[in-house]
């Protein structure tokens, strides 16, 4: 399966994957308002070898076949303060 990605020029790091070229008319109006104007970035053929960096390429595929698009949001910045250093006495 061939999918086709955009990035927001309005939203950093979010990217919008299309199972056909140009064929914006698959995202919902609102999201497409939110997202603002999508410069094309990459075209890759989603196989079932194929790892993405940040989004499970199996994932991608079910909704690029169920809604046409998919939709990366950026990655979520965790609190390191959280973690347990192992420095407690």
């Amino acid at each position: 399966m061939q999918a086709y990605v955009y990035k927001s020029l309005r939203k950093a790091d979010t990217y919008v994957y299309l199972a056909s070229r140009d064929d914006f008319t698959r995202l919902p109006e609102p999201l497409r308002s939110q997202l603002g104007a999508l410069q094309f970035v990459l075209e890759v053929a989603l196989t079932a070898e194929r790892k993405l960096a940040r989004e499970d390429a199996e994932v991608v595929r079910e909704n690029l076949s169920a809604r046409g698009f998919h939709l990366q949001f950026p990655p979520t910045v965790e609190d390191p303060l959280k973690e347990d250093w192992g420095t407690d006495a």
